[in-house]
């Protein structure tokens, strides 16, 4: 009676994506996470987007935002403080 191997599922890499990205990932488990990475486009997109984080977190580039979308996180930023802040009605 032959044994199936078991299939990484897509919550098993997400527990164990840090690791992976680390390099701190016992060899054997890296194939299983290579192999589920080469047939689930999710997790690719997962993982690329994980990678090109700590590539800028580590370069500490500095992005501009555009003006517009400044003033709009700007005033968004603004409105969620007021309403948090904001005195409620005595009874």
């Amino acid at each position: 009676m032959t044994r199936k191997a078991k299939v990484m599922k897509c919550a098993d890499l997400l527990r164990m994506l840090n690791d992976y990205v680390d390099g701190d990932i016992d060899p054997g488990i890296c194939k299983e996470f290579e192999k589920h990475l080469a047939g689930c486009n999710p997790c690719t997109i997962v993982v690329d987007n994980v990678r090109k984080t700590i590539t800028l977190y580590r370069e500490k580039s500095v992005f501009e935002l555009p003006a517009l979308f400044q003033a709009r996180l700007h005033a968004a930023l603004r409105e969620k403080g007021r309403s948090k802040h904001a005195r409620k009605p005595k009874r």
